[in-house]
């Protein structure tokens, strides 16, 4: 798959903060708008990418990496996001797991018809459950990465940052 120019820079930029912040462990389940992202990670030695099969399994793992040091970052799609809600609510908010969430915001403007549900409801589902969320623009990445690393580290839960279509793919 090809990307744009403006999505690697966007990838290389946010993998750069993600290190600048100690973000030393990625996972999750690919999606094409994280393609750039995923093909950044790849490879990379200060914050490796392991895929997994599911988003509550990268969700277990991440946790898991966090208990053993690690501060992980989680890749999903907002349709794995219902998969992911019983994991957060009996594992990571209960136990004070922080985790990093990268939730791609499918459902905004034409998409699948698969995505229109979860992309109108995961905001909300999250706020609901307790997990702060923001969605910033691309140039808005690293402040918002900022943000989300000192919430989670006040708060000991998880933070989303949702992830538009055309920031890291199309």
């Amino acid at each position: 798959m090809r990307w744009t120019s403006a999505n690697l820079e966007n990838a290389k930029n946010f993998v750069r903060a993600l290190e600048k912040e100690g973000f030393n462990l990625s996972t999750g389940v690919p999606c094409s708008l994280l393609g750039a992202l995923l093909e950044e990670l790849r490879g990379n030695k200060k914050c490796p990418y392991y895929p997994a099969v599911r988003e509550d399994a990268a969700i277990g793992l991440a946790s898991g990496a966090y208990l053993a040091g690690a501060q992980p970052v989680v890749l999903i799609q907002n349709s794995g996001l219902g998969y992911s809600l019983n994991v957060l609510t009996s594992l990571n908010l209960i136990y004070g797991i922080p985790v990093l969430l990268l939730i791609t915001y499918r459902g905004q403007g034409p998409d699948a018809p698969e995505h229109i549900v979860m992309g109108r409801s995961c905001v909300n589902l999250l706020k609901e459950i307790g997990i702060e969320t923001a969605v910033p623009e691309a140039a808005e990445l690293a402040n918002t990465l900022r943000h989300a690393k000192e919430t989670m580290h006040r708060s000991k839960k998880p933070f989303a940052i949702m992830i538009q279509k055309g920031i890291f793919g199309q």
